[in-house]
């Protein structure tokens, strides 16, 4: 698996690595059932605490991205698991919208870099 730390960026480290897991699991570079390393592994490669790796796992648990099984590790949860509400889903990119506009950017301006993003992700996942 492969995760970078960004020391400039402002999220903290364990957002990084949930947001790291998400993409992998977003483009299909993990699939439905994958092992995700143990977090003393995950921690070592990183070079971060392990209460860091912890934390952003069990956000990806909340998510209903991953699922934690003591003792025997992690796995990515299968599609079914994840089904959310349109709602709930919406919430995160409405909050990023707002973000956007209180910036200043033109809906044009927004509407192309949402464009782009999604090519981007939708084009890693085929």
């Amino acid at each position: 698996m492969f995760l970078t730390i960004d020391t400039s960026d402002p999220r903290p480290i364990y957002q990084q690595v949930a947001d790291g897991i998400k993409g992998l699991i977003a483009r299909g570079k993990l699939a439905e059932g994958a092992s995700l390393p143990p977090v003393r592994q995950l921690a070592a490669d990183l070079g971060v605490n392990l209460n860091t790796i912890a934390t952003a796992y069990r956000e990806l648990q909340k998510d209903a991205l991953i699922v934690i099984k003591h003792g025997s590790g992690c796995v990515v949860a299968s599609r079914a698991a994840t089904e959310r509400s349109h709602d709930e889903l919406l919430r995160p990119l409405r909050t990023a919208l707002t973000e956007m506009v209180l910036a200043g950017l033109s809906s044009k301006t927004i509407l192309n870099m949402v464009t782009k993003e999604l090519g981007m992700v939708w084009k890693e996942s085929k």
